[in-house]
């Protein structure tokens, strides 16, 4: 609190259909870091195209809830949560905005002061990224670090071969995360599972490694995602590696990969004969919001409720 002084900050949920989670976040960053402390300025659910209660549930617990759609009326349609997190840095006014992901249980606070200290407290530091143990919960056992499959099997070798300078952060695909409104308006956001991939490279590239730091957040639990959604994860997180190695050089500007992912899923009404799988063809493709500086204009200043 000494360190605030007058810098506002936000704190930003893009949430899909979060209805079990997204109350007990809203209502722990309310009562500890609004009503007890005033910390927090601004707490905002952007509801990514829901079909349960997460405005509700959101809305009752404290939390102002906008529309994705409404923030980004008049622009392409997207999907994916890349667009959620854009539509949230798009209504939020804080100087320092905090993204927190809406399917985390046992929240706590720290999760939030964690990573807003160092922006508070160190002005050479621009972006802050989470980072914590995941346990994987299976069915009779729980393995300790068994989670951030995507980041281990994918996502770290792929950083380490083409962006070296990123291989010390623990959790490159974190969604935890904070930076200065004046930073990340200057990013682009990738629309589906890219947009920590692509956030990473891009603040690298703008700002320096320097300017990058990482917190210790301890322990993280939330839902966890099947095989087959995380092959389209990595797949998505491919595509967006693909167009940064375009933009610097080291990929075929003319050549772009395929968009469609083939999987099998045992068993199905349209399983192939001698098979016993049913093909599942998926479009990986991905695509971005331009930096929020170059459309602000076409933003909505009023924020339209869920």
């Amino acid at each position: 609190m000494r360190a605030k002084g007058d810098t506002r900050v936000s704190v930003v949920l893009p949430a899909r259909n979060e209805e079990v989670t997204v109350g007990a976040i809203v209502s722990t960053i309310r009562e500890h870091l609004m009503d007890r402390v005033a910390l927090v300025d601004e707490l905002i659910v952007v509801d990514s195209r829901s079909t349960d209660r997460t405005a509700q549930v959101a809305r009752a617990a404290g939390a102002e809830v906008v529309s994705q759609d409404a923030m980004t009326r008049g622009l392409p349609r997207l999907t994916g949560k890349g667009d959620a997190l854009w539509a949230g840095l798009a209504a939020a006014e804080g100087d320092v905005v905090a993204f927190i992901d809406a399917d985390l249980r046992e929240f706590r606070p720290h999760f939030v002061t964690g990573l807003i200290g160092p922006l508070l407290t160190d002005p050479s530091v621009d972006f802050v990224k989470g980072f914590y143990h995941r346990p994987l919960v299976g069915a009779s056992s729980v393995e300790a670090d068994g989670g951030g499959r995507v980041t281990e099997l994918m996502a770290r070798p792929l950083l380490n071969l083409f962006w070296p300078e990123l291989a010390g952060f623990v959790q490159p695909l974190a969604g935890e995360y904070a930076g200065r409104r004046e930073v990340l308006e200057q990013v682009p956001f990738v629309s589906g599972y890219g947009v920590e991939t692509a956030m990473l490279i891009d603040l690298l590239e703008l700002v320096g490694l320097d300017a990058l730091a990482q917190v210790d957040l301890g322990e993280r639990k939330h839902r966890h995602q099947d095989t087959a959604a995380l092959g389209r994860m990595s797949a998505q997180i491919m595509h967006t590696a693909w167009s940064r190695l375009q933009r610097r050089g080291w990929a075929s500007p003319g050549t772009m990969p395929a968009t469609m992912l083939t999987q099998f899923r045992r068993g199905g009404s349209d399983a192939l004969p001698n098979l016993d799988r049913e093909i599942v063809v998926s479009d990986v493709s991905v695509d971005e919001r331009p930096p929020l500086a170059q459309l602000r204009h076409r933003v909505p200043r009023r924020r339209v409720a869920a």
